[in-house]
């Protein structure tokens, strides 16, 4: 009697590395917005105000994110393209 795998690598191997694109650009986002959302916090805590350098940080946050994750996506694509055209500086 053979075993069925729930998942074969092989077999799903673009799927897997999809997924794994996608998941770093959402960490790489919510880390962003995390670390600024602390920083905030501290802030707003060593001086005194409610909420005015969270909500700065967490604009700040959000900015950073979606730029480090927009030049995440463009080096993705600049290697598909070199794996696709090898002639055209690809190893």
């Amino acid at each position: 009697m053979s075993q069925k795998r729930l998942f074969s690598y092989r077999e799903n191997r673009a799927w897997a590395e999809n997924l794994s694109v996608i998941m770093q650009l959402g960490l790489t986002m919510a880390g962003c917005i995390i670390f600024c959302f602390f920083v905030g916090w501290y802030l707003d805590k060593w001086v005194g105000t409610k909420g005015a350098f969270v909500t700065i940080f967490i604009i700040l946050g959000i900015i950073g994110g979606a730029i480090v994750t927009y030049r995440q996506i463009l080096e993705i694509i600049e290697v598909k393209k070199d794996e696709r055209n090898p002639e055209n500086g690809g190893s």
